[in-house]
């Protein structure tokens, strides 16, 4: 038990007060955090402004080194149709599908494809009549084989 008389630990407000017992001015210093964010909203801002003259700079600098064309390629030019000029601003044939410049859909490609092999693997029709070489629907095939067997393989020839 505590020897201390009980009024002795409040303070004149009649709080409570020990004092082994504190406690931290605040948890988060606000100020603190506006500086950091005011600090990074300039940071941004200053990286937006360096990216605007690194774009400026760079595209000066392409259009003074881009040569002009020479005098065959100017009478070449010349002489072309718009389409053929249209092609020049393209990589050549083959091209990727689906990029600018290719007329082709990607997926029409591949659903004809998809289209054509399982009509291709459907088609029953001869090869070669005189060899006796024909194509069978895969399904056939497969019957086939499964109630025949594969035919074995000849025996190896002893090397003496």
């Amino acid at each position: 038990m505590s020897t201390d008389p009980h009024g002795a630990a409040h303070d004149d407000n009649g709080q409570p007060v020990n004092r082994d017992v504190t406690f931290e001015r605040s948890d988060v210093e606000v100020g603190a955090i506006y500086w950091y964010l005011g600090a990074l909203g300039v940071a941004v801002a200053l990286s937006l402004v360096a990216c605007v003259y690194i774009f400026r700079f760079t595209a000066n600098l392409t259009q003074e080194s881009n040569t002009p064309p020479t005098a065959a390629m100017q009478q070449m030019s010349e002489k072309m149709t718009p389409e053929e000029k249209a092609a020049m601003d393209y990589p050549p044939e083959p091209r990727l599908q689906g990029v600018p410049g290719h007329s082709n859909d990607p997926q029409e490609d591949l659903r004809q494809k998809i289209e054509a092999d399982k009509k291709a693997n459907a088609t029953l029709e001869w090869i070669d009549r005189n060899a006796g070489l024909a194509q069978i629907p895969v399904e056939d095939a497969m019957k086939m084989i499964a109630e025949k067997g594969l035919p074995g393989a000849p025996p190896a020839e002893k090397q003496p």
